[in-house]
């Protein structure tokens, strides 16, 4: 099966998804919205396929398309997060959907088949931060505010940040997060792990977005088909306990076996050349 490798990366109040194909590039896009309805575009040939108001589609697979498909993939959001006037304005059924699909669009982030990071250099709260937590790695500036303060609104995280909070930080932290309301700058999210890396803000208010794409640098030469892989095994491994977790790495290893990207790199490394994936 020929899969395709790539990234994301999504900033703070401009929220940026880069999706990287090892394929011709194309080109990219911006699309701006309001409040959590993300992502809109009447862009017809792009990885992962979006439908304005729905969130990420299911379209998206592990098979490039054609040499049409986007190299990257580049969206922009205004917003932090949800926006609460016009919550107030919904009825209870209204606030449910709602809620029911910013939970679909942090699942299909999470279950994206490719690296994703999550670039913080404004403001991340409530929605915003747990979009970020449905990534793989989130880097953020020292001046950047995140928290999931909910509670202050007598309600708490509904798309994923009860969950994928305490994964990533501990319970214990997570919980005095979440009770306290907390909102943390880049340097306090370091110290608690919430964050990989943290960056004193430059003058273009962009430099969390630079180290990702840094980051996606040191990812896009990587074997497409091992790096979806390999995302496979550690987020299907860190479920269960070791036996199982080993039990997945050896069947995601087998995947790699038969693989001409893998007859390529012992090529490329015995030519002493870089190696040309297809994703293959």
């Amino acid at each position: 099966m020929a899969v395709a490798g790539g990234l994301g990366v999504l900033q703070g109040c401009r929220v940026r998804l880069l999706a990287a194909y090892f394929a011709r590039l194309g080109p990219g896009l911006v699309t701006r919205g309001s409040g959590q309805r993300l992502w809109r575009t009447s862009e017809r040939r792009c990885w992962p396929s979006v439908s304005a108001g729905s969130g990420l589609s299911r379209s998206y697979g592990s098979e490039a398309k054609g040499d049409e498909e986007l190299r990257v993939r580049y969206l922009e959001e205004e917003n932090k997060g949800a926006d609460l006037k016009e919550r107030a304005q919904m009825s209870l059924s209204e606030v449910s959907s709602f809620v029911s699909k910013a939970r679909t669009l942090m699942n299909e982030m999470a279950n994206l088949p490719v690296p994703t990071i999550a670039a913080i250099d404004g403001t991340a709260l409530g929605g915003g931060l747990e979009l970020a937590l449905a990534c793989d790695i989130i880097v953020a500036a020292s001046s950047a505010k995140m928290g999931l303060v909910e509670t202050k609104l007598a309600i708490i995280p509904g798309a994923g940040g009860t969950q994928r909070l305490p994964r990533a930080i501990g319970m214990a932290l997570a919980k005095e997060m979440i009770f306290s309301a907390r909102v943390l700058n880049g340097q306090e999210a370091k110290s608690i792990g919430l964050i990989s890396h943290v960056l004193e803000q430059n003058e273009a208010g962009d430099a969390a977005y630079r180290k990702a794409l840094a980051l996606a640098r040191e990812f896009l030469p990587q074997g497409p088909v091992a790096m979806r892989v390999a995302k496979l095994a550690i987020n299907q491994g860190m479920e269960v306990d070791l036996v199982t977790g080993l039990a997945i790495e050896e069947a995601c290893y087998a995947q790699t076996i038969p693989t001409k990207d893998r007859l390529e790199g012992l090529r490329a490394f015995k030519e002493k050349r870089p190696p040309r994936y297809k994703g293959e």
